[in-house]
Formats: C-alpha cells, structure tokens, sequence
C-alpha cells in the first residue's frame, strides 16, 4: 500500500487548472518580411517550432532573426534529411530533436481538448499540424493552405489562443475548440482532410 494509506491520510489534491491561460510565446509568420513566395510559403513548420524554441528561450523576434531562423531550419531540414515543403509532425519532431537538441519531443495521437489545456496548463505549448482550409481563417489567401501547421499558446472558455504563422495577424489568434479539433491533421501525402489527429509537444529540457 502506498504510505499515505498506512498513516490514514489521503494523496494530495491536484492543483485546479486555470479557466484561462495564455503562455508568452512570440510570435513571427511565417514570411517574416512579407515575401509569400518559397519557402516562406510553405514554411509553417519551421515558424511554429522556431516560436516554441524562442519562448523557452526567452527570446523574441525581429523581423530579420525570425527570416533566419525560418531559412536555416529549412535549410538544415534539407541538408540533413531531404525533406520536401510539407513535413509530418514525426518528421517536425525529428527536426526538433535534430536541430535544436531537445530530448523530449512527444507526438500525440488523437488529442483531445482536455489533453491539449492540461499541456498548455503545465507551461508546453503545444504545435498543431492541420487541414488549414478548415480553419476558415479569413486573413488566408482563399481558400487557404491545404496543409498548415500552428501553435497553440493558450485557451478561454470557449476557445484556443494560437499563434498562427499562415498571416501578419496571427498573434493570439482565437480558434473554437470546435474548430480547432476538426481542423487538426497530420500530413499524409496529399489528403491532408483525411490524415490522423496529432500534435507536437516539445518538452525545454535538453
């Protein structure tokens, strides 16, 4: 029997979670300078991990430290293992490992709403591949990215606080959950609709 039971006293409450959080991570699109053409366009995945190192970091962008950052992860992620525009979140999590020398960088299949708070409450934010066109993000180019990737910083009552590289305005974009959770998809060759649930937790220790 565990101690607490052979002196008769109960296990310690959890701590409550917050009704709302909203963690510092800064923030940069994806196309730091404002040039949509490749690889800004496709360059989701290096913005949202590039904002996750930043914020354990305790760093924030310019314009141009965001530009380089951006061109030498996709750069390496080239180099190091042929990867194309579009990578899965196994492939983002190996780039982390890789790149940025974190141990500890978890995918998890099928999330849910409360696996994704209880992260976000712990102080991870967490990084979400998705079907952008379900996003139905007004400030994308219609119709907006088959693919796309984000970070989820924080969350209200009702909905997800996300920085979303895919625009200018993406700082503390807000997401319904409901939105949030059909939206999100792995890369899997193409039908990005129809790719399994996933996201990317990246735990500072290294």
């Amino acid at each position: 029997r565990a101690a607490w039971r052979r002196v008769g006293r109960r296990p310690p409450a959890a701590a409550p979670r917050p009704g709302e959080i909203n963690l510092a991570v800064p923030f940069t699109p994806q196309a730091p300078h404002g040039r949509w053409e490749q690889p800004y366009q496709d360059a989701c995945e290096e913005a949202s991990v590039a904002m996750v190192h930043y914020f354990f970091a305790k760093k924030k962008f310019t314009p141009d430290s965001a530009d380089k950052e951006i061109l030498d992860l996709v750069s390496f992620e080239e180099r190091r293992f042929g990867y194309g525009y579009d990578i899965t979140a196994e492939e983002t999590a190996n780039v982390v490992k890789n790149f940025y020398g974190y141990k500890n960088v978890e995918v998890i299949q099928n999330p849910t709403v409360d696996v994704i708070k209880s992260t976000l409450a712990k102080g991870l934010p967490v990084v979400a591949p998705v079907y952008g066109r379900a996003l139905k993000n007004p400030y994308f180019t219609p119709p907006g990215p088959t693919y796309h990737m984000l970070v989820i910083k924080g969350y209200t009552k009702d909905k997800f606080i996300t920085n979303d590289p895919g625009t200018k305005r993406g700082e503390d974009y807000l997401y319904s959950y409901e939105v949030m959770m059909d939206a999100i998809h792995d890369w899997n060759g193409g039908d990005v609709a129809s790719g399994r649930k996933a996201i990317i937790i990246i735990h500072p220790e290294k």
